[in-house]
């Protein structure tokens, strides 16, 4: 018997090589044809969209001549963006050094490491918040002193920039315009950039900002938080790369429905999402039958929730700092069943009437 032949070889030699070409899933469908697809950025290497942006302002920086070979990065972080610098440090020869506080993810602070990264860790804020503003300026303090380069995502335009492929890959894997993105703000990077870009290519988008509730960014009073990865605490300055004028609309979540949203969706998808992701979920869910029929909405996933298993998916946790409602997450899955009936009813009325 004749073997077939051998096909060609698919291997990459670095991981970054692995970024992008992420999938879409679809969460939901409604009666009236919308539907609420994720854009599950937690396939990327590091399982972060910012791994895209920390390669982009690398890149930058070397064509700049900011960063020379065999250098030092340095950047304060909540984890994702430090977890993509680590990865874009280690293949190209750089050290990199992590400004983060305990607010941040253990497992986030745990992949650093594991990369090689250096971490200086500063005293959170005591009311359950970031060290945004102390973190920033050890980062600034350490630049300046050591010669680092420090990329400053919330001000590097190439932080925005570096979100064009996937901009391209929606438009690639979508046979219609995408009426809504939604997603959240944090940086400004994954959302206004990714928009901006669609737009170029000639979307009609709409885009809606998610931030968590007690975050500056869309004005309010401040507060604290425990969503990961966005949000701007009191007296922190909030950077250029939010684009307001690039956002439609803005919303704010609490960390209840945001860390509910996540549980329900991963029970119903087996696919765990980050603190954050869930927030954006949960206004596209609040949002969807408002939007006119046959939209296509989708939210940018952008971290993977195996990082939370000890905070967002635990329980214990939750209860222990007043995050756990059984009741909203009830809430959750009778909205998720509301839309499946709708879709059954249609499909019930199409089989009686043809049309």
């Amino acid at each position: 018997m004749t073997a077939p032949p051998l096909g060609g070889e698919n291997i990459v030699r670095y991981a970054s090589e692995l970024i992008g070409a992420t999938p879409l899933l679809e969460l939901v469908r409604t009666g009236s044809g919308s539907r609420l697809l994720l854009k599950l950025e937690q396939f990327n290497p590091t399982g972060s969209a910012k791994v895209r942006m920390a390669r982009e302002m690398v890149l930058r920086a070397e064509h700049s001549g900011e960063l020379a070979p065999g250098g030092h990065i340095v950047e304060p972080t909540s984890g994702n963006t430090g977890t993509g610098l680590a990865l874009i440090a280690l293949e190209r020869g750089y050290t990199f050094t992590a400004v983060v506080d305990d607010h941040a993810a253990k497992d986030k602070l745990r992949a650093m490491k594991a990369m090689g990264a250096r971490l200086v860790t500063v005293d959170s804020d005591g009311r359950g918040g970031p060290s945004s503003v102390r973190r920033r300026n050890i980062a600034a303090e350490i630049a300046a002193t050591s010669g680092a380069y420090q990329p400053d995502q919330h001000n590097n335009p190439h932080n925005n920039a570096g979100y064009r492929d996937l901009a391209a890959e929606l438009r690639k894997d979508l046979a219609t315009d995408i009426d809504y993105l939604v997603g959240a703000v944090g940086t400004g990077g994954s959302l206004c950039g990714t928009v901006e870009e669609l737009r170029r290519l000639g979307s009609g988008v709409c885009a809606i900002g998610v931030e968590p509730a007690g975050s500056i960014i869309f004005g309010g009073d401040p507060g604290p938080y425990r969503q990961t990865g966005a949000g701007s605490p009191a007296g922190f300055p909030v950077g250029r790369n939010v684009k307001y004028e690039v956002i439609d609309e803005d919303f704010r979540v609490g960390d209840i429905e945001a860390f509910a949203t996540a549980r329900v969706a991963a029970r119903r998808t087996g696919i765990l999402i980050g603190g954050t992701a869930g927030a954006a979920v949960h206004v596209a869910l609040r949002r969807l039958v408002r939007f006119p029929a046959g939209s296509t909405v989708v939210v940018l996933v952008c971290d993977a929730g195996e990082k939370y298993l000890d905070s967002v998916y635990d329980e214990d946790w939750l209860v222990a700092r007043g995050l756990y409602d059984r009741a909203t997450e009830q809430r959750i899955v009778r909205l998720f069943r509301a839309y499946d009936e709708s879709l059954r009813l249609a499909a019930l009325d199409l089989e009686r009437t043809g049309a």
